[in-house]
């Protein structure tokens, strides 16, 4: 027989926004103390917590993160701070605009997301970048990976229908 255990109450966003703030003091950053909080929390908790920590500290999370991290883990974090449509936009597009497309990317983006994410997604990215998703992918691949398109309009088409029964 398995036990259950209740699972840790998360910290108010003020606390861990304080508990941010104490891992910037001294030399250096306490990475392990920064991604300890930021990844046990979901875009929503986040979101929170860097309005407290702009609130608390007049400094945005992100600049101060910037400064304090380095290599991956900067750009890891940095990208748990935004909202999951926004991080998925950024990731496209960066593997769009690279010298060689970043095929793998776009595909785990585009091939696991549902129809509603996926909607959200070209959404943002039309209001961040001011063009159009689609039209980026057909531009900027070719051969098989040119059907991401495609993947995109059979998910809009399964959805407008399910919606019609």
């Amino acid at each position: 027989m398995t036990t259950l255990s209740v699972p840790p109450v998360i910290p108010s966003p003020r606390e861990d926004a304080i508990k941010l703030h104490k891992a910037f003091k001294g030399l250096g950053c306490d990475t392990s103390k920064v991604i300890k909080i930021l990844a046990h929390r979901n875009a929503e908790q986040r979101s929170l917590i860097q309005q407290e920590f702009e609130t608390n500290y007049s400094e945005l999370l992100s600049k101060r993160l910037s400064k304090e991290l380095r290599g991956h883990v900067k750009k890891a974090v940095l990208l748990w701070l935004h909202d999951p449509a926004t991080r998925d936009a950024k990731v496209v597009r960066k593997a769009l605009t690279i010298s060689v497309v970043d095929n793998q990317a776009i595909t785990e983006i585009i091939c696991s997301r549902t129809p509603s994410q996926l909607r959200r997604l070209k959404e943002v990215y039309l209001s961040t970048y001011h063009s159009y998703l689609e039209q980026d992918i057909e531009s900027k691949t070719s051969g098989d990976h040119k059907k991401y398109d495609s993947c995109i309009q059979v998910q809009a088409f399964i959805r407008v229908k399910a919606s019609l029964l």
